[in-house]
């Protein structure tokens, strides 16, 4: 039997890092976890002892965590998660009736139009098929570490996240779902959509669009920086401007607003899932990722070679198609995107 060491933590030792780094400080964080503040600190400073490094600096304001405290928190929140798996999963093993499937929160992070367009119809069908799920939903911007980052703090277990050109954080895996591809958004009829105004919000401009956009000498300086996608939306729909968006940003479209196809070179963005490879096999992971994929399939199916990846809300393009009821909503940016079938495509419309 391996023995424990003088640097092994405990759970509760990872327990109340996690709570004074959430809280901001030792007397919040034992607040938080029923303890008293004496015995707070205690934990901590037998843990800044065990590994040897300052894990917060205390001050009047609070505590916050070092660069070490950082790192550790970090760690010990994605351990604690990897704690809970065991137990629910071994728990379920051991059950007669294991066939019901994976049950047990996940925690997912997702940038605006993946959570409004993506997941939806994602976690219906995988709390469909699954109920014991408990699907937890952090909307984040994609800015930064972006939602990746979310999964090396360990405040989730997978992110929906932009794959082009960002560097993964240290320790995580991905895989991509789909391309997507941008168009030009304006005023429905304006005879002169380039010589509008822009409007854009700052997640607009990541690595995948910028050497496109920097080759576009039509394209003005935005005059107005909104907040985010659907604002732009909104204010492209008012008559404000035009705009450069990518397709899932333009399910829902109104018939104020027209989408024109970008020509072949037109930018795309690749999305995909990330998360750690500890949670990757996870049956919770690998049963969203199943979902991910089935749906990404869809896509693909609906918008054929031409534009590989395109609306993710799609439940089954392919089925709506047979029965004629492809979303109406739907219908302005596939035809846009893929302008051939646009006859098809309203033919189906319900």
């Amino acid at each position: 039997m391996a023995r424990t060491t003088d640097t092994d933590l405990a759970p509760h030792e990872l327990r109340i890092l996690v709570a004074v780094a959430d809280a901001g400080g030792f007397s919040a964080g034992a607040e938080a976890l029923g303890l008293t503040q004496s015995a707070v600190s205690h934990s901590v400073r037998g843990s800044e002892r065990k590994i040897g490094a300052v894990l917060f600096e205390r001050g009047r304001s609070g505590a916050r965590p070092t660069p070490a405290g950082e790192k550790a928190v970090a760690h010990a929140r994605r351990t604690l998660r990897l704690l809970a798996v065991l137990v629910a999963e071994a728990r379920q093993a051991a059950r007669s009736e294991a066939t019901q499937g994976p049950e047990g929160p996940l925690r997912i992070a997702a940038f605006r139009s993946t959570a409004l367009h993506l997941l939806p119809p994602v976690l219906q069908r995988l709390r469909a098929r699954y109920p014991g799920i408990e699907p937890q939903v952090r909307i984040v911007r994609e800015l930064g570490r972006g939602t990746a980052g979310e999964v090396a703090d360990g405040r989730s277990d997978l992110a929906i996240a932009t794959l082009d050109g960002a560097q993964l954080p240290a320790g995580l895996v991905a895989s991509g779902l789909f391309e997507e591809s941008y168009s030009l958004v304006h005023p429905a009829g304006h005879p002169a959509p380039r010589s509008l105004p822009l409007v854009d919000w700052v997640e607009n401009c990541g690595s995948y669009t910028r050497a496109w956009w920097g080759a576009q000498d039509w394209i003005p300086r935005a005059t107005i920086e909104a907040e985010d996608d659907g604002a732009v939306l909104s204010l492209v729909s008012g008559g404000h401007g035009m705009a450069i968006m990518p397709a899932l940003s333009l399910v829902g479209a109104t018939d104020s607003i027209e989408i024109t196809d970008l020509g072949p070179e037109r930018p795309t963005r690749r999305v995909g899932y990330v998360t750690t490879p500890e949670l990757a096999g996870s049956a919770v992971v690998r049963a969203l990722v199943r979902e991910l994929r089935a749906a990404g399939s869809a896509i693909w199916r609906a918008a054929g070679s031409q534009v590989k990846a395109l609306l993710p809300n799609l439940n089954a393009v392919s089925e709506a198609f047979n029965h004629h009821s492809l979303p109406l909503d739907l219908v302005k940016p596939l035809a846009a995107a893929v302008p051939s079938m646009e006859p098809e495509l309203r033919r189906h419309a319900i």
